[in-house]
């Protein structure tokens, strides 16, 4: 055995992130994971806070797109409740005293913002402050 130090394996290079390796990628990719991603650079882009880095009692403001749109009434009060989705968590944002809204239906992107409240494990927004984005921006 000699006292030399074994000589360091060079680091292998990065991968190139070529238009072929990218196509690749997408083509291995769900469908569900490009739309998540595709949501979460549009939050990160509009300077909106991931809905998985909320946490109680938080104020934020977030954007993604709404998956459902549901009238359920709480203590008999109507209630609308819409699942909001950044591609990283859905949150459930909720108008109490509201039967519908023009504008809130499945698929149409928001920005809402207001106090995070935590409700049996879920992230609520109760009345929020929201701008709906324009239908040009829909994908």
């Amino acid at each position: 055995m000699s006292a030399e130090p074994r000589p360091e394996k060079p680091a292998k290079p990065a991968r190139p992130a070529g238009r072929f390796r990218r196509m690749i990628e997408r083509l291995s990719t769900s469908q569900e994971e490009l739309h998540s991603a595709e949501l979460q650079e549009d939050a990160e882009a509009a300077g909106c806070t991931r809905i998985c880095d909320c946490h109680d009692r938080q104020i934020v403001k977030v954007t993604g797109t709404l998956r459902t749109v549901t009238l359920r009434p709480r203590a008999g009060v109507p209630a609308l409740e819409a699942e909001l989705f950044d591609g990283s968590a859905p949150l459930d944002v909720v108008w109490l005293g509201r039967r519908s809204i023009v504008g809130i239906e499945p698929g149409r992107r928001m920005i809402a913002s207001g106090r995070i409240s935590m409700t049996h494990g879920r992230r609520v927004l109760f009345n929020p402050k929201y701008e709906l984005r324009p239908l040009g921006q829909e994908h």
